[in-house]
Order: C-alpha cells, then structure tokens, then sequence
C-alpha cells in the first residue's frame, strides 16, 4: 500500500461475513440468532471517521438484523445488505456520491468480493481469506476476519496518513 493511494480514500467498504465477524453465525429455529463482532473492528471505524475523515460502509449479500445493529451502534450510514451483484452496487455508489473507484477502499474475503476488491483504489483481505482474494489484494492481514482485520487495515491507512 502506498501512502499516495491511501490519499485519495474517500469511503472505506467491507464486507460483513468472513471479515467483520469469523463466518460464524448461530441458527434458531426462527433463523438468525446472533453473529460475533469485534470490539476492535469498531474502534477502527471511529478512528478512520475522526483521525482521517473516511466514512466506512457495510456490504453484504446477507439480510440479517444483527449487521443493522451493528452498523447503527458504529453510525455507519453507507448499509448495504442483500447486495448479489457487489460491483453492479458499487457502481451505484460511485454514481449516488460523486466518487471514483481510486477513492474507494474495500475489504472482502471470499470470490464474490473479487471484481470490486481488482478494481478499487486500496484492497485488503483478513488472512484467512480465499486463497484467490489474497492474491489479488495490496494489503493482506495478519488477523483472521473476525478477530480484528478491518482494524488492521484501518491502522495501516492511518498510519500512511500520518507520515
């Protein structure tokens, strides 16, 4: 990653499952129960939005009421759940808020993140992601999802930032 790139960050986007949480998820008999997040992983978000003025925004093709809890105790507004066509969406994006796609960073996990993660401006994966996503990212965390990758790509911006 470069310090030139992350620059030029507007919004950062992740994806929910396999990053925000460990792809996890507890089933009742009504459905969806929970999903475990990380502390950390919201801190990250407070801190990109107050050290570096970059908004976070959620994607996932999931329709689930805890990833709307979560986004709205980090006050993140960019929700966008249900999402089976990521780069068709992002391209809404881009279009809905004037941005480009090198202002956009994002962070995914798995082969339906691929087409946005090759063509945004900054990406990263947790560690254990799918072999075929860190391949193709600039930045690949040490952390597995769940456990603090988006925190440690959010570091990494801000410290280029600060330099």
């Amino acid at each position: 990653m470069s310090k030139e790139k992350a620059q030029k960050i507007k919004l950062l986007i992740t994806d929910v499952d396999g990053v925000l949480t460990d792809n996890g998820v507890y089933y009742g008999e009504n459905g969806e129960v929970m999903k475990r997040f990380s502390i950390r992983d919201g801190m990250g978000v407070e801190r990109l939005r107050k050290l570096c003025q970059i908004d976070t925004g959620i994607m996932t093709g999931e329709l689930s009421p805890s990833v709307v809890r979560r986004a709205e105790k980090l006050q993140i507004t960019h929700l966008y759940l249900g999402v089976k066509d990521k780069l068709g969406r992002m391209n809404e994006i881009l279009a809905a808020h004037g941005l480009t796609w090198e202002q956009i960073a994002f962070i995914g996990d798995d082969v339906n993140d691929l087409e946005v993660l090759q063509r945004v401006g900054l990406s990263a994966c947790p560690g254990d992601a799918m072999p075929a996503v860190r391949e193709c990212v600039h930045y690949q965390c040490q952390e597995r999802g769940g456990y603090g990758a988006f925190r440690e790509f959010a570091e990494q911006i801000i410290q280029l930032l600060k330099q």
